[in-house]
């Protein structure tokens, strides 16, 4: 490739990736505005859903969220009533994050999120997966997992 080809837009990977990621997280606004969460606050609680009783060290590495975003996040869904933040059992200085039972509760309403949210994505099931493995293999490549 020519240094000129280098340079344009339709050679670039991230321009179509951030449109992608900037297109589907705006079709996420409506359907979590109705469970009163931002596109965060969903992922962190898919997140615990998935596994409860995690450290926010633990959590911020799941979710690739520092501590500095993490923490005010947190304290918003604790606000919320849908996590507590208990002190370690191994170690008082750190945290865990349990899911409470509004938490879980909220988490019946939100199965029609994805659903809705395939509907808007034109990939049959397999190319999602093969996406999605994409998308982790350069994932990997930046956080060296």
């Amino acid at each position: 490739m020519d240094k000129e080809e280098l340079l344009k837009l339709d050679n670039q990977i991230c321009f179509p990736m951030y449109v992608a990621s900037k297109e589907i997280v705006r079709r996420y606004i409506p359907l979590l505005k109705e469970l009163d969460l931002t596109y965060t606050q969903y992922i962190t609680l898919l997140a615990l859903w998935e596994k409860d009783h995690i450290t926010i060290k633990e959590l911020g590495e799941r979710l690739y969220l520092d501590s500095g975003t993490l923490t005010p996040l947190l304290n918003k869904l604790e606000n919320k009533g849908y996590i507590i933040k208990n002190k370690s059992d191994k170690d008082a200085r750190e945290l865990v994050v349990c899911v409470t039972d509004e938490g879980y509760k909220l988490k019946e309403k939100a199965f029609s999120v994805p659903q809705n949210i395939a509907r808007c994505v034109c990939l049959e099931r397999e190319e999602a997966i093969e996406f999605y493995r994409l998308l982790h293999k350069v994932l990997d490549g930046f956080y060296g997992k």
